[in-house]
C-alpha cells in the first residue's frame, strides 16, 4: 500500500484532567490495540503513543513484543500486522522531529477536541488535505483532552464527534475509528 502522509498521535502528555490541569494519563492496553487495528484498517501510516513515563514505555513495548515477536505473532498475525504500526515516544518535539526526518517536510497538524474550536476544518476539507503537500499529524488526547499548549500547536482542528444529546465523552478509541472513517473510509459503499 502507498504511504498517505497521515499519522496518528495518542498523546498521554500533556493533556488536561476533569478539572482542567494539566496531567500525564496512563497507556491503556484497549487503546494500543484497538487504535492500531483501525489505524491499519484505514491505512494510516504510523501510529505514535506519546508518554514521557519510563514505566509506561516498558509496558508498551512488553506489550508489543508479545504481539509482534512472541507467542502472539503466531497465534494472531493481524494483531502483529497492525502492531508494527506503533512507536512510543517521549514527547510530541520526538515525533515532529521523527516525521521530519522520514518525511522530508514540516507537517500539517490537525487537533481533535470534544469543544467546537475556532481554527475548525470540516473533514471534508481535511480528507481534500490528505496525501497532497505536507504530511498530517493528527492528534488525539487521552483524559479530557489535549493540553492548551498542544492545542495553541495545531495548525486545524477538527470537529467533535458527537450526537444529539449534550453528552460528549467518548472513549478515545471509538473517536479514532470514527474520524478515521470520515477522513479515510471508502465513500462508496
Amino acid at each position: 500500500m502507498n504511504k498517505r502522509g497521515l499519522d496518528i498521535v495518542l498523546v498521554h502528555h500533556p493533556v488536561i484532567n476533569k478539572v482542567g490541569e494539566t496531567i500525564g494519563s496512563a497507556v491503556t492496553n484497549l487503546d494500543i490495540h484497538d487504535i492500531a487495528r483501525a489505524a491499519k484498517t484505514f491505512g494510516v501510516d504510523n501510529y505514535y503513543i506519546v508518554t514521557p513515563y519510563t514505566d509506561q514505555h516498558t509496558l508498551v513495548n512488553e506489550i508489543l513484543e508479545h504481539w509482534k515477536s512472541g507467542h502472539g505473532s503466531t497465534y494472531n498475525p493481524a494483531r502483529k500486522e497492525a502492531l508494527e504500526l506503533i512507536s512510543v515516544v517521549d514527547s510530541l518535539d520526538s515525533v515532529l522531529d521523527l516525521v521530519q526526518k522520514n518525511q522530508g517536510s514540516t507537517p500539517l497538524i490537525f487537533v481533535t477536541s470534544a469543544q467546537e474550536q475556532e481554527n475548525s476544518l470540516s473533514y471534508e476539507e481535511a480528507r481534500d488535505r490528505i496525501g497532497k503537500d505536507a504530511p498530517i499529524l493528527l492528534l488525539f488526547g487521552t483524559a479530557h483532552g489535549l493540553a492548551p499548549q498542544v492545542m495553541k500547536m495545531a495548525d486545524y482542528t477538527l470537529p467533535p464527534v458527537g450526537g444529539d444529546t449534550g453528552y460528549n465523552h467518548l472513549s478515545v478509541r471509538s473517536a479514532v475509528s470514527i474520524i478515521l472513517d470520515r477522513l479515510l473510509g471508502n465513500r462508496e459503499q
